[in-house]
């Protein structure tokens, strides 16, 4: 079974930026990897998606053109660059793979077979 580690949370102030990694203990097949995120009280939401066969992506409207997913297949390895960050980013931000079928930015969590133990990120005004 994969297991999936991510690293790179942290805290920093608004307009900070902060990359995210995700490492797969091994190769599994996946239409598509993604980042989600889970604030406090709040359901967990799809941050970014990457298809990776051709590596065509999809932002959630909130961090478009602040957040960059992507994938370096040699290391098995999921990344998300987040710059600008807000303080309502504040989250537990997980990264997911094994989706058999992904539906663009309307790719939900269910979707996905593996998930990492999540890793915190606080931006502070």
């Amino acid at each position: 079974r994969v297991q999936l580690v991510e690293s790179g949370g942290g805290s920093v102030q608004a307009g900070g930026s902060l990359r995210l990694s995700c490492a797969a203990s091994e190769y599994t097949y996946s239409y598509c990897m993604g980042w989600f995120r889970q604030a406090p009280g709040k359901e967990r939401e799809g941050v970014a998606h990457i298809y990776t066969g051709g590596g065509t992506t999809y932002y959630a409207d909130s961090v478009e053109g602040r957040f960059t997913i992507s994938q370096d297949n040699a290391r098995n390895t999921l990344y998300l660059q987040m710059n600008s960050l807000e303080p309502e980013d504040t989250a537990m931000y997980y990264c997911a793979t094994g989706a058999l079928e992904c539906t663009g930015r309307k790719t939900w969590s269910y979707q996905y077979n593996y998930w990492g133990q999540g890793t915190q990120v606080t931006v502070s005004s």
